[in-house]
């Protein structure tokens, strides 16, 4: 019991310092996510990640980065609890006996496991951290960043209020799964494999500081190359209008993101996502 508060008490420490790093990397992601497709023969609203930035920073003020960042700051002792306990029963149901390493395989079924868990606490905060982030972005005017929301519970508020209450928070939960579960099936199943490859075999409890760093930091890297489509389509569905729609769900969404904006499209922040998981995962 001691070892799992422990774990528990350094995973949040850990998650709540990678937020407050992070959280900037993510604000942009989520603004070149959701910024509407331009006219023809207008520019967008942000012509790249520094874009994003200075325009952020002239309207905004630094805070502006730092916008939605309460939500999951909020969850994260609660999201490494779920995290922690369907990681802890998978491996012990997958274990053949006490001790042994788990394969990659076996891995990568917990990461699945785990995935298929957190999306259920991931969706909400998401959805509520999205939309305090994509606001300014969907606004008409770059210069003044409209508010729409007040803060985190302005928009649980909101959407419990006039989005279908409970079933509104849940709004882009398909897409979360499709992170969710094959990004973390991703990620532990390459954390693993990279440990037992940098090990030289099945034992990796000798590896020092610097091989774990460049596993976590390639591990992380992996689950962003592995699901970002599904993660632009979470973000546009979470931040649609729900009384005028542009998307009828992740299908429609997914089909007019590609129909308009090609394969492209569907890559919009990706460089922020990667500047932000390596080393966050790093660890």
């Amino acid at each position: 019991m001691a070892d799992v508060v422990k774990d528990l008490t350094s995973g949040t420490i850990g998650g709540a310092a990678q937020l407050i790093v992070g959280h900037p990397f993510d604000t942009i992601k989520v603004k070149l996510q959701s910024q509407p497709v331009p006219l023809p023969g207008q520019l967008p609203k942000y012509s790249g990640a520094m874009d994003a930035v200075k325009q952020t920073i002239a309207a905004e003020g630094a805070r502006g980065l730092y916008k939605g960042m309460g939500a999951p700051l909020a969850t994260v002792a609660a999201f490494n609890a779920v995290l922690f306990t369907v990681r802890g029963q998978m491996e012990a149901l997958l274990r053949s006996e006490p001790g042994v390493p788990l394969t990659v395989q076996q891995q990568v079924i917990c990461g699945a496991g785990a995935g298929v868990a957190v999306s259920f606490l991931a969706c909400p905060t998401e959805l509520i951290k999205c939309r305090l982030q994509a606001q300014s972005a969907l606004s008409s005017s770059a210069a003044t960043g409209a508010v729409k929301y007040g803060g985190p519970m302005d928009v649980a508020r909101h959407v419990l209020r006039s989005e279908g209450g409970l079933r509104g928070l849940f709004k882009g939960l398909v897409p979360t799964l499709a992170r969710e579960v094959p990004g973390n099936a991703a990620m532990f199943g390459v954390y693993e494999a990279l440990k037992k490859t940098l090990a030289g075999g099945p034992d990796t409890s000798k590896l020092g500081r610097g091989s774990l760093i460049v596993a976590g930091g390639l591990a992380g890297a992996s689950f962003w190359a592995f699901v970002y489509p599904t993660d632009v389509v979470k973000s546009v569905i979470q931040v649609d209008d729900y009384r005028n729609p542009k998307f009828s769900g992740s299908i429609n969404a997914f089909k007019k993101i590609f129909a308009t904006e090609g394969v492209k499209g569907l890559y919009k922040g990706f460089g922020p996502a990667m500047a932000r998981s390596v080393p966050a995962n790093a660890n």
